[in-house]
């Protein structure tokens, strides 16, 4: 996690880091050692909010990470039990539309991502060019 807006308190630091670790706001406020009123106050505060959001995208961005990560192996798993004609034919037929489900998510999103990129190009084109650092079109 990035290191939160410098002009925020030691306290404030403190429940940024109880908010995206705890499943509660009373449970973050109990870890924070503060009330749940300021919390919330603190949750109204543009800087606080800010670094609420990015501390909570910057968790959630770990998290995505560690799933991609074990997402290999997942399918290795499906596929052992798939092959597997010790298995019994109910589970062997469970791993198999398991992955075929998966294959057919991940081409689903790859064409909508080849799709959107090739109509930020176009619209890019339209537009003189103009696109931001990650090649998408930016608004004249």
């Amino acid at each position: 996690m990035k290191a939160p807006e410098p002009e925020l308190t030691h306290k404030q630091r403190r429940a940024l880091a109880a908010l995206v670790s705890e499943p509660t706001l009373t449970r973050a406020a109990q870890a924070a050692r503060v009330s749940e009123v300021t919390l919330y106050r603190w949750l109204r505060q543009p800087a606080f909010a800010s670094a609420h959001s990015q501390a909570v995208g910057e968790t959630f961005r770990a998290a995505l990470g560690a799933v991609q990560q074990a997402s290999q192996q997942a399918i290795q798993t499906l596929l052992d039990v798939m092959s597997d004609a010790a298995a019994a034919p109910n589970t062997r037929v469970a791993a198999a539309r398991a992955v075929l489900d998966t294959a057919l998510k991940a081409h689903e999103r790859q064409e909508i991502d080849e799709r959107l990129t090739a109509i930020e190009q176009r619209l890019a084109a339209e537009q003189g060019g103009r696109t931001d650092a990650e090649g998408s079109a930016l608004a004249a």
